[in-house]
């Protein structure tokens, strides 16, 4: 029995689902990597050199393995031995020895102004992240803590800015908050700041000292 030949209109294709319905290739487990991977993080010194840079909010930077794309859309993949919180202006290490700066994007926040130093214990008795200047502190959107922080005397105003909190006790470390701390966001980059959204402890109004 003669075999059938095999026309190119036989052969089997790879399937191409329509646009818009189908997952960037590095989604559906492809690697498209423009870039090396990145196996470390730096603080980079005064003259480094940048490849590029990456913008990356509070959340995002909070990773150990992960495809980004810099603003020059160049994708790379960072794969860390463990789960680190990357700081603004710190850097990948692409494994050609290329840097590649993180830049803290845009966020929704919240502007504090008044007592601050009563104020930031208040704020550090939720475990919130917070960034601390001399003349405001700034936090993450949350209509809960707002309502809290106006009870207390201050002046609560909305923004859109980068969020950059401090960091923990030792300079690194993520403060989770007690009911809407994503469960991936452990140890790092703030005051001791706990994230109370959906109560008021009873002695806000209190002034001791935290134990």
């Amino acid at each position: 029995m003669m075999r059938q030949p095999v026309f190119p209109e036989r052969i089997p294709r790879c399937y191409v689902p329509p646009l818009g319905r189908c997952d960037p290739p590095y989604k559906q487990g492809f690697a498209m990597t423009d870039l090396p991977p990145a196996h470390a993080i730096v603080h980079p010194k005064p003259g480094d050199k940048r490849h590029g840079f990456v913008t990356l909010g509070y959340d995002e930077r909070f990773l150990r393995r992960k495809r980004l794309v810099t603003e020059d859309d160049e994708g790379f993949v960072v794969d860390l031995a463990e789960t680190v919180s990357v700081g603004p202006g710190d850097c990948f290490v692409l494994d050609d020895g290329r840097l590649i700066e993180v830049v803290p994007a845009q966020e929704r926040v919240l502007v504090v102004t008044g007592d601050l130093p009563r104020l930031a214990w208040h704020i550090g008795n939720r475990h919130t992240p917070c960034q601390i200047e001399h003349d405001r502190l700034l936090i993450r959107d949350d209509h809960v803590l707002e309502a809290m922080l106006r009870q207390l005397g201050a002046t609560v105003a909305a923004d859109i800015a980068p969020f950059a909190p401090e960091g923990g006790a030792y300079g690194h470390g993520r403060t989770m908050g007690h009911d809407h701390a994503p469960l991936h966001e452990p140890v790092a980059e703030h005051v001791h700041v706990h994230h109370h959204s959906s109560h008021v402890h009873p002695d806000d109004d209190t002034e001791a000292e935290p134990e």
